[in-house]
């Protein structure tokens, strides 16, 4: 199994207000964009902001249910010893969007932040 990078869908409404869009899903979103070969390395879904965020929550949980977050696949050995690494029932999984970006960049081999 490949990660899986969960991401907030932008243009979403909350209240009655918006649109908006996650500021933390932008900067994941970006490190995408500047390298598009991750797309092909990892399984990039985009979901809806309404919770319960069900796909998420059949892999690590109603408490772990935000986005971005990075469920890592079978087997899958963290390069980075710095990202922190949270599990679910036997599921790994980095909700952090430093840690996520520092995860792809170390992990997938492209350029590191600064």
């Amino acid at each position: 199994m490949k990660d899986t990078l969960f991401i907030l869908r932008p243009g979403f409404f909350s209240g009655g207000e918006g649109p908006f869009y996650c500021g933390d899903s932008v900067a994941v979103e970006g490190l995408l964009s500047f390298f598009p070969q991750l797309r092909s390395d990892v399984d990039v879904q985009y979901i809806d902001a309404p919770r319960p965020r069900r796909t998420i929550v059949e892999l690590i949980g109603e408490a772990n249910q935000s986005a971005p977050v990075i469920v890592l696949g079978n087997g899958q050995t963290v390069k980075d010893s710095t990202v922190d690494v949270r599990e679910h029932n036997g599921t790994r999984f980095i909700n952090a969007p430093d840690d996520i970006r520092r995860y792809l960049s170390s992990q997938y081999g492209v350029a590191l932040a600064s």
